[in-house]
């Protein structure tokens, strides 16, 4: 009985230690936070500066107290010019469109995670419950590698690995070089947050990357570089799984708190917001929806259960994507008939964590055939028309 079972353990050790687990999982997470961030960020940009920056409600000397008492990070605290805020609002816009697109993982990662923790820890009430998913999610992917699949990285690696002489790569090194300036004002300037883990995390991370870069350059087959994928995998293993853990918390917490309200233990919880102006943007869908007492019980139970239930379907597989499914569902009704598309959004891709690797390929596949197809519609060449000498040779001739 020992033996089976020390080599069942030697083999999951093996496989934590040697792969990254999940790469299409860690994908579809980078991709959906990246993109409802992004949305995010567009649909508000008219209204940014009342949001985040000078000319909103929580003003700079309130921010200043608030940041001194609970010690967050957020680089809009840095100056009060607005062209400051300008620069951190453009920097986050651009971190999630490279992070959705796959490039520098590595690096957009840390300074998406940057763009968050400044927007949202400048006005902390500026929210609706997704934010704070997007807050935790974001500092999760930075210990991931999400980039092994649907990205610019997988691709170039493909690439590299298919060419025959490897040729340098020239925008690692210059991105590095540049956060790195960033990282040294900001230290040097006591400007990374009141906290010192934050700081010492920041240096870390960069000081990884350049390690990770090097390596890669002067020994990519040797006893390090393998000591650095082993690494590599443990950190992306160990956030994969407090990612679920997150989603797992979140469901319980909300379900078990819930079952404690006289609302929902009466199955009358949705019909309030249905008759509230801020969360009918669809008043007639809202009105029918409301006017059914069964629908509004039914609907009511229905979350509870499957908030509660979640956690402890993970161990069967069949029952575990039936929930997801409904719970998908839920959030896509809770964007339609509570006007929370955002919110919605988050925790879409916080559910998308357990999706069957099957499902995920077969759902990549689609989209790859969905590009090409697009592709060649776009550089198909049309049919010149020919010239009156070109025609009447033409008709010579046949």
């Amino acid at each position: 009985m020992t033996q089976p079972l020390d080599r069942r353990l030697a083999a999951a050790v093996q496989r934590v230690t040697s792969t990254a687990l999940g790469p299409y999982q860690s994908a579809i997470v980078r991709i959906g936070f990246s993109l409802t961030w992004l949305l995010f960020l567009l649909r508000e940009f008219p209204h940014r500066r009342e949001l985040y920056g000078p000319d909103g409600p929580w003003g700079w000397d309130m921010a200043q107290q608030l940041i001194a008492e609970n010690h967050a990070f957020t680089a809009l605290m840095w100056s009060d010019s607005a062209v400051w805020f300008e620069t951190v609002y453009t920097v986050a816009v651009l971190s999630a469109v490279l992070l959705l697109l796959g490039w520098r993982t590595r690096a957009m990662s840390v300074v998406f995670m940057v763009g968050v923790l400044s927007l949202q820890n400048r006005s902390i009430f500026m929210g609706d419950g997704g934010d704070n998913v997007i807050h935790l999610m974001a500092v999760y992917l930075v210990f991931t590698r999400c980039g092994q699949v649907w990205s610019l990285d997988a691709r170039r690696a493909r690439r590299t690995a298919d060419a025959a002489d490897r040729a340098p790569d020239r925008w690692g090194p210059v991105l590095w070089v540049v956060l790195g300036l960033l990282l040294l004002v900001g230290s040097l300037t006591h400007r990374t947050g009141g906290e010192w883990w934050l700081t010492l995390l920041l240096w870390g991370l960069w000081g990884c990357q350049g390690v990770w870069w090097a390596v890669n350059r002067r020994a990519p087959r040797s006893e390090l570089r393998t000591l650095l994928d082993v690494l590599a995998n443990l950190a992306h293993n160990a956030a994969l799984v407090v990612i679920m853990a997150e989603v797992c918390l979140i469901y319980a917490t909300a379900g078990w708190y819930k079952i404690q309200g006289s609302r929902w233990q009466d199955g009358s919880a949705l019909y309030y917001p249905l008759k509230l102006d801020y969360f009918t943007p669809w008043p007639a869908l809202s009105d029918i929806l409301a006017n059914s007492g069964l629908m509004v019980m039914v609907l009511t139970y229905g979350t509870v259960i499957v908030q509660v239930a979640f956690p402890f379907t993970l161990f069967n597989r069949k029952v575990k994507n039936v929930l997801l499914v409904a719970m998908m569902l839920e959030h896509a009704g809770i964007a339609l008939l509570l006007g929370l598309p955002f919110f919605s959004l988050a925790m879409i891709a916080a559910d998308a964590v357990f999706l069957p690797t099957s499902f995920l390929r077969r759902l990549g596949g689609w989209a790859a055939g969905a590009r090409d197809r697009v592709l060649r519609r776009a550089v198909r060449i049309p049919e010149q028309r020919a010239t009156p000498e070109e025609q009447a040779t033409r008709t010579l001739v046949g």
